[in-house]
């Protein structure tokens, strides 16, 4: 049947598929090395050669070298003629620098599929209901909190708070802060560290998550966060919270209606809720423009819509459906009064101010 179709379209229909395949075998490439050290020993050491990254990391040479081509072949390291290959300033903003760039992507690169999450996956198609961010496992919430890091370790502080009326002079004078959808614990660990006047409590139903947060808060020594294994709907209303936090993930719960809810009652009546989440325009065809649109609903199907579909009657908004008409929708719903958008160039998210 082939054989009766256009020779050309064939060719170049039969590249796009391939290219997904080749972006697949790329991915696992970028995990391993990330997960192996490998960008970081290429960072800042100029030109290279396998012998000398295997040397240093203690790992086969013929292995190493073989990643070392794929690399270049996919454009992510740089190639010289004599053999050795260089990793740029701009590749290791994005693959090796975690700290210090805004960039940094490598930590979003998991290494595949879980297979017993692939068939929740498949399960979940068939019986509607989807999968907790719980039952997505470890690597789901180490790799979120990778992700997402970067901004909140290196713009919260310095950029997006700031821009905040009146938010920051309160943080230091000392309020309370609610990290609603905590996760891992880097926002939550962000600013305790750098209000220590601050109480700030992370509330989070992912007990793999939380672990993670304790553990990071215990490393840095803060004795300003604490850590509630519960989900939004059930932040108590005598909380007296002066800022609330929801950083990408109201879009994932079955109920963002009951959790905005309970922000209302448990916020005060002069505080701040600040929520981030995906740019998105509430019309596929406007979104069409954005050249990471697939990832996003790659994103939606495999974890968000299945954290918002994880309970019946789950409202199910996934990846990019908190669009800010939408967002407002919400808050307004809720009894919010005042709805202010913000954006901090955040290539991936718009940032809401709300109040009462």
């Amino acid at each position: 049947m082939s054989d009766e179709l256009d020779t050309e379209a064939m060719k170049k229909f039969g590249f796009l598929v391939w290219n997904y395949k080749m972006g697949e075998q790329v991915s696992l490439m970028i995990h391993l090395g990330d997960r192996l050290g490998l960008y970081r020993a290429l960072d800042g050491a100029g030109p290279r050669t396998s012998q000398d990254l295997a040397d240093e990391l203690g790992l086969s040479e013929r292995l190493v070298r073989e990643w070392l081509l794929g690399q270049a072949a996919a454009r992510l390291v740089d190639y010289h003629d004599d053999g050795r290959f260089e990793l740029t300033p701009v590749a290791a903003a994005f693959l090796a620098d975690e700290q210090g760039s805004l960039s940094f992507a490598a930590g979003a690169f998991r290494g595949g599929t879980d297979p017993v999450h692939l068939d929740a996956l498949v399960h979940s198609f068939h019986s509607g209901l989807g999968v907790t961010y719980e039952q997505q496992g470890t690597a789901a919430a180490a790799g979120l909190a990778r992700m997402t890091g970067p901004w909140s370790r290196l713009a919260l502080t310095s950029v997006i708070l700031p821009a905040l009326d009146g938010v920051v002079a309160k943080l230091e004078a000392g309020a309370t802060v609610v990290d609603i959808g905590c996760g891992a614990g880097v926002t939550a660990a962000t600013i305790a560290a750098t209000y220590p006047n601050t109480q700030v409590i992370g509330f989070d139903p992912s007990s793999t998550a939380l672990s993670m947060a304790r553990e990071r808060v215990a490393e840095a020594g803060l004795g300003n966060v604490n850590f509630v294994e519960a989900g939004a709907e059930l932040l108590p209303a005598d909380t007296g919270a002066d800022l609330v936090i929801c950083f990408d993930c109201l879009h994932d719960m079955a109920r963002p209606d009951k959790a905005a809810a309970a922000i209302r009652q448990a916020i005060k009546p002069d505080g701040t809720w600040l929520i981030k989440d995906i740019r998105s325009s509430g019309s596929f065809e406007k979104d069409r423009r954005n050249p990471m649109l697939a990832m996003f609903y790659g994103f939606s199907v495999a974890s968000c819509l299945q954290s918002a579909l994880s309970e019946p009657g789950g409202l199910g908004l996934g990846t990019l459906g908190l669009h800010p008409e939408r967002a407002e929708q919400l808050v307004r719903e809720a009894g919010f009064s005042s709805f202010a958008t913000h954006d901090f160039n955040d290539a991936a998210n718009l940032y809401y101010e709300v109040r009462v």
